[in-house]
């Protein structure tokens, strides 16, 4: 299974990419997870630029999603909601209908914030724009609130949720298992 790791924060200690190394430590034998690091050069969706020719970022991240098996985002919650950055990354994964890299391909979404909910409302809205952009959206879920608590050291110390991590894990192995069958 090839899973790729996408960062919804382009912060050079981002929890939310701490929280997806961590998940590349805890996936089960026979799995890797590839982190994507080209949102920053993504440029603002632009139908008029899809017609006429992507950028070389943008195909790069539509080539990345195609390969993967699944996709597993990280989300910081920005106002209540998901980041500019990664919905615009949606955006130009949701083109060209029909034959777009995010049809009907598999994706969990987890999350780390500073406050005390954990990102919920910014995951809650990444899997809503996730569902209508066609992906598959795993109904699975990791919130980590107050997270400079919760990592040191630029990994998950805290043994709950590094516990609930290898569990998501663990399920979305079984979960492409099963899809292949």
């Amino acid at each position: 299974m090839r899973v790729l790791g996408i960062s919804g924060s382009l912060r050079a200690a981002s929890y939310n990419s701490q929280l997806l190394h961590a998940a590349r430590e805890l996936l089960p034998k026979g799995a890797e997870l590839e982190l994507f690091d080209g949102l920053r050069e993504v440029p603002p969706y632009d139908q008029d630029l899809d017609n006429d020719g992507v950028s070389a970022p943008v195909q790069a991240l539509r080539e990345a999603i195609s390969a993967a098996d699944m996709l597993l985002i990280a989300t910081p919650e920005y106002n209540g909601s998901l980041p500019g950055l990664l919905k615009n990354a949606i955006d130009w994964a949701s083109r060209p209908r029909g034959s777009a890299s995010l049809a009907d391909k598999p994706v969990a979404v987890i999350g780390a914030t500073t406050g005390s909910f954990g990102g919920v409302w910014a995951q809650a809205d990444t899997r809503k724009v996730l569902g209508i952009a066609g992906a598959r959206v795993i109904d699975c879920d990791l919130a980590v609130p107050h997270a400079p608590e919760c990592f040191a050291d630029g990994g998950l110390v805290d043994l709950e949720f590094r516990a609930q991590l290898g569990e998501l894990m663990r399920r979305l192995a079984q979960f492409e298992i099963a899809d292949a069958a």
